[in-house]
Formats: C-alpha cells, sequence, structure tokens
C-alpha cells in the first residue's frame, strides 16, 4: 500500500493542473493552505482521507484515481501451439478482443488446402517468403510485406521455397479460432 501512496502527489498535481488550476485555486476550494496541498503533491506530507476527501471532491475524481494500483505485468505468457507443422506464439494476452499471433509457416511441398470461415486476417512477413493463395490469386510476399484480406475468400498460406517463413498475425475472434485451436476428433 504505502507504493501505491507514492503516486498520490503526481496524480494528484497532474489532475489539477488538467483543470487549469493554481496551487491556491484548489487549495481554498477545497478549504486548505496552498501550503498543505504543494507539500501533499511532493509527497512531503502523508496522504490522508481528511486531506484527499476535498480535493477529490472539488476535482471530481474519485480517491481510487489517486491511488490506483500498479499496472498488471504487461508480459504475455501462453503457450506455443503446434498445428499442422506450424508454430503459432501469441503475441496478445488471453480475451483480447485483437488476437495478435507470431506464425512460423514450414515450407512444405504442396499448398494447404483452401479455407472459407468469417472473419479477416492481417500479416506481415518478418523473415522467409510466405505464399498466399487468395482466390484465384497466387501471390509471394517476402520480408517488409503485408496483407488484409477477408477470410470469406478462399485462402491458404504456407512457406514459400526452402526456408520457413516467419509472420505476425491479425485476426478478429472468428480467425483466431480457426487457425489456433485444434481439431477435435
Amino acid at each position: 500500500m504505502v507504493d501505491e501512496l507514492r503516486h498520490v502527489g503526481p496524480r494528484l498535481r497532474a489532475a489539477r493542473q488538467s483543470r487549469g488550476w493554481t496551487l491556491d485555486d484548489l487549495a481554498s476550494r477545497a478549504g486548505m493552505s496552498a501550503s498543505t496541498l504543494s507539500r501533499l503533491e511532493a509527497g512531503k506530507r502523508q496522504a490522508s482521507l481528511e486531506l484527499l476527501l476535498p480535493l477529490t471532491r472539488q476535482l471530481g475524481i474519485r480517491i481510487d484515481d489517486l491511488v490506483g494500483l500498479q499496472a498488471p505485468d504487461p508480459r504475455v505468457r501462453r503457450p506455443v501451439v503446434h498445428r499442422d507443422g506450424m508454430e503459432i506464439a501469441p503475441l496478445a494476452p488471453e480475451g483480447s478482443a485483437i488476437h495478435t499471433y507470431r506464425i512460423t509457416y514450414p515450407p512444405v511441398a504442396t499448398l494447404p488446402e483452401l479455407r472459407v470461415h468469417d472473419g479477416y486476417e492481417w500479416l506481415y512477413v518478418l523473415s522467409g517468403r510466405l505464399r498466399l493463395r487468395l482466390g484465384d490469386q497466387d501471390l509471394t510476399l517476402t520480408r517488409g510485406e503485408a496483407a488484409e484480406f477477408d477470410t470469406r475468400v478462399p485462402h491458404a498460406l504456407s512457406a514459400a521455397g526452402p526456408r520457413p517463413a516467419q509472420v505476425i498475425s491479425i485476426f478478429d475472434a472468428s480467425g483466431a479460432r480457426m487457425h489456433t485451436h485444434t481439431q477435435q476428433p
């Protein structure tokens, strides 16, 4: 809890300044001295409910806005999925609105079967060459190239050539289900 309290002063100052108020403006509105408010913002005065309640009322914020908990660990720690020879590494947390993956497509002798499903896919080639069959088009994308397509158009992806192709792919929920869940017997 002590760690969260060290953020009260800077957050209080930011809330006051965002309204264009001086120390004197907020202090007089909250019924305290500008000196007390200045020491509170600088972390030289212990924050208490007695001091914070009138300040938050005047600022139109909650005490939680001043004493909020630390941000959660932003690292994504989800297992890599192996499917049809591909390595699919999640780059977004479980339940994220945007499904982002690093997918490694292995070199294959024949293009995988064309698929159709609801959704959209956006991809960016990190390394190697990627073969994208999209309807009647047969495209090869190289490092640094990107593509966006409606997955209701028959499509298939694979590495083009003897080396794997590594891609960043972003799907909507329908596309993520199709690419990352293994088929149940």
